[in-house]
């Protein structure tokens, strides 16, 4: 984790603050880390409800309910279990506001030529409608690519956050 919050993840906790809202992580790949960078946000206790590390496929199974098959068939690290596990928060956290991120970091997972190393899934919902649905490739080592996806998920939540129709009543 960074030394400093990023100026994204400031900016996200003071408009969660002030439109009232909760935030929730299932983090498979980042096992923690977007949700340990928010939670260095000051009063980070008034929007922060925690994160669930969920790097195994059975944690995912048994604690997000995710579908074995699902799992099987797209792999951990795609878009569909990001959807997946970022649904199945809800169920442990009650939060306005969960987002999910699975991806790739090393090899050895599910990369291909189409899905290489550097490549996370970042999937955001609101009240049960998804607010931002994100692929991105990032380049470096492990730390690299986790600090670029902790970064790429604040601003997404940002950008989100910045909406002038974002409110609690969603």
């Amino acid at each position: 984790m960074s030394e400093k919050i990023s100026a994204y993840v400031r900016t996200c906790a003071d408009l969660l603050i002030a439109k009232r809202l909760t935030l929730a992580f299932a983090e498979s790949v980042t096992c923690g880390r977007i949700a340990a960078e928010f939670s260095m946000a000051t009063d980070a206790g008034k929007f922060l409800l925690g994160g669930l590390g969920c790097y195994n496929a059975y944690i995912k199974e048994k604690l997000l309910d995710v579908d074995p098959l699902l799992i099987k068939y797209f792999t951990p690290e795609s878009p569909e279990v990001t959807f997946a596990i970022t649904q199945g928060l809800d169920k442990l956290f009650h939060a306005d506001i969960l987002i999910g991120c699975t991806g790739l970091t090393c090899p050895g997972g599910s990369e291909t030529r189409d899905k290489p190393v550097g490549t996370m899934f970042i999937h955001g919902i609101h009240k049960g409608q998804t607010i931002f649905q994100d692929r991105s490739t990032f380049e470096g080592n492990q730390h690299d690519i986790i600090e670029s996806t902790i970064e790429r998920t604040a601003l997404l939540l940002q950008d989100y956050l910045k909406k002038p129709n974002t409110n609690p009543e969603i």
